[in-house]
């Protein structure tokens, strides 16, 4: 004899396909949306440069760690060092022997040419240079 089973309760699928692709693209647009208006309103305010690195009035990049970079110095930060040492400068008044020639093993220096910067570092003799740092983190100021 046959066994004959009658399932009077089909299943009822509660998403038909069209209407999940539909959550779904809704979902994606709105996240999108969101995250574009949050990303607008964190960052207003403040220049970005290439690298992502925020460069605006304020900004401090590197380790707080001040009993390694106990020393600091201001100026303007340029490129080059003096005959091998350094690969930055920076430029104070008081003319070209006040310059504190940089290099940096934490920070990358790049992003703040230009600017008017605070460094804190670790202070080396050099044969050349008056005053060579190791930098470990820079203010913009």
């Amino acid at each position: 004899m046959e066994n004959l089973s009658t399932n009077s309760n089909p299943v009822k699928k509660s998403w038909s396909l069209g209407g999940l692709s539909i959550f779904i693209v809704v979902a994606l647009v709105l996240g999108t949306a969101t995250g574009f208006i949050i990303n607008k309103v964190s960052s207003s305010g403040q220049k970005t440069n290439s690298s992502g690195t925020s460069t605006s009035t304020g900004t401090k990049v590197g380790v707080t760690d001040k009993k390694t970079f106990k020393d600091k110095a201001e100026g303007v930060l340029k490129e080059g060092g003096i005959e091998g040492e350094g690969n930055f400068h920076l430029v104070r008044t008081g003319g070209e022997s006040q310059n504190v020639y940089l290099t940096s093993t934490t920070v990358d220096l790049t992003p703040f040419v230009g600017k008017k910067v605070r460094v804190w570092g670790e202070t080396f003799t050099g044969q050349k240079a008056g005053w060579l740092m190791d930098v470990g983190l820079v203010e913009v100021l």
